[in-house]
């Protein structure tokens, strides 16, 4: 795999190191991203109910037990500490508790505060949940085993505001540690408020880093209607590579 090294545009720390830059820079983005997913909603087709939905979170699932596993994350997972960045309701948060997890090492934030409410309530009560822009995470205490972000940064337009709050996931993971990302890879023509993130923009984002990234989950227009009629034909059109719309991977330090 070719290394594609990008000079971080954040400030610098006293050793010459990328340090955060103030969330204050990026108001403006942040506001906009609170404005569409507040406009958003809950809309009926993001439900675990609807079968579609139901059937990528559980090939989403499965897939990254899998490449936890190859990892040998499995063996580490009751003691790991695990950071959550946009971690909406805490799903993933409360999957990982499932898996093993220990409530008090798992950490989540989000930029909307009514998300950060709703995780406290359905979620165990040891979990640590902060309202909070991923472009600073000097608040959080420690590093972590694994860092997740689930389609975060397709939602940020402003190109600066992807590579610090990539910056700073990697700032705070361990030497050993992991990032989780997914995330989408193709843009969708109907919504102008997000925009897919090839393998390219990853490696930039993530320099000097070793990635390894999987197409998953059937592209929504087709995947919503088919699932509705055969859960079977959904799950064998998900295994065509060229008709998912999102990248699973894993990122390591080298």
């Amino acid at each position: 795999m070719r290394v594609v090294k990008v000079a971080p545009e954040s400030d610098l720390s006293a050793d010459g190191a990328p340090g955060p830059i103030s969330a204050d820079r990026f108001a403006d983005e942040s506001d906009r991203i609170r404005a569409v997913y507040s406009k958003r909603g809950e809309r009926p087709v993001y439900s675990v109910l609807e079968p579609a939905q139901m059937l990528a979170l559980q090939e989403r699932e499965k897939k990254l037990l899998n490449m936890l596993a190859l990892y040998g994350f499995d063996s580490k997972i009751g003691e790991a500490r695990i950071l959550d960045v946009g971690c909406g309701s805490g799903i993933w948060l409360r999957k990982f508790v499932h898996w093993g997890a220990s409530p008090q090492n798992l950490v989540g934030i989000d930029l909307l505060s009514e998300r950060i409410t709703e995780a406290r309530s359905v979620c165990p009560p040891a979990i640590t949940f902060r309202c909070q822009n991923a472009t600073d995470l000097t608040n959080l205490a420690g590093d972590f085993d694994l860092v997740l972000q689930s389609t975060v940064f397709t939602s940020i337009l402003e190109p600066q505001m992807k590579r610090q709050i990539a910056n700073e996931m990697l700032r705070k993971l361990r030497a050993d540690g992991m990032i989780v990302w997914y995330d989408f890879h193709v843009n969708n023509p109907a919504n102008p408020n997000v925009r897919g993130i090839v393998r390219a923009e990853i490696r930039q984002l993530f320099p000097d880093c070793r990635i390894h990234l999987e197409k998953l989950t059937l592209a929504p227009p087709l995947g919503r209607p088919i699932a509705r009629v055969s859960h079977g034909l959904y799950r064998a059109l998900s295994a065509i590579k060229p008709l998912c719309t999102h990248y699973l991977g894993i990122i390591r330090k080298v």
